[in-house]
């Protein structure tokens, strides 16, 4: 209830101050995760569980500026940030208590989980793509967004509380690859949207390939069906395009 009224007190505020109350609405975010977590938190890797909240919020918060000033388009978006980080609530309550003990919501914990990353994803591609930066800004504000998203998403796999090389470099692996397909649609006549969809997709693809990497189940037909996904994206993306401009 608090962050989402936090939104309509956003929007009460003059222009100038927009991005300095979203970044403060995302420190709050994390602050009280921090309250609502802290007896499952640690000086370990469990404050992990603090970055799908936190990004979630710049995602819808920035977001928030690209939509229409009618009523009508921002307040499903409230009632929609509202569920959605109740249900982080419960998911990242899961992660603290499983990084303990076995419990019975993991997995469908990790599905929610799993779900939210996108679409953070999406919101903050799509933002970072219509501020249309040069590609030397794009590109690295696209690796840093995807890799502490792709980090939390593969811890959310092995849940261990002590640091692990094979994480992070997976995680940092897949946010390179996602900075070279950002600068390959730096050249490439599409849309925000189109773009924001195909970065989307890209990221479904890496984070599940690598969470199943992770979990030691990578096999052959896990990859077909991923890269049958990116193909048919890739398909349309290619004949949404408009190669006359």
């Amino acid at each position: 209830m608090i962050l989402s009224l936090g939104f309509i007190g956003v929007r009460i505020l003059p222009d100038s101050y927009r991005f300095l109350s979203i970044g403060a609405l995302g420190i709050i975010t994390a602050v009280l995760f921090v309250w609502s977590l802290r007896e499952g938190l640690g000086l370990n890797l469990t404050l992990l569980s603090l970055i799908l909240p936190t990004f979630f919020t710049l995602g819808v918060g920035l977001f928030w500026f690209l939509l229409p000033s009618s009523v009508f388009a921002r307040i499903p978006i409230i009632i929609l940030y509202g569920l959605g980080i109740y249900t982080l609530c419960l998911t990242t309550n899961i992660y603290t208590v499983a990084a303990v003990r076995t419990i019975a919501l993991l997995r469908a914990a990790r599905g929610v989980g799993f779900v939210l990353t996108l679409l953070t994803l999406f919101l903050t591609f799509d933002t970072i793509l219509s501020f249309r930066w040069p590609i030397y800004i794009t590109s690295p504000f696209v690796l840093l967004s995807a890799f502490f998203l792709y980090y939390q998403g593969f811890w959310a796999v092995s849940l261990k509380k002590e640091f692990t090389v094979k994480e992070l470099s997976v995680s940092l692996v897949s946010s390179i690859v996602m900075a070279e397909v950002a600068l390959a649609l730096f050249f490439w006549p599409v849309t925000v949207v189109v773009g924001s969809l195909f970065l989307t997709v890209t990221a479904y693809i890496l984070l599940g390939l690598g969470q199943a990497y992770l979990e030691e189940r990578l096999f052959s037909q896990t990859i077909r069906e991923y890269l049958l996904v990116g193909l048919a994206v890739f398909i349309g993306m290619l004949l949404a395009t408009n190669w006359g401009r």
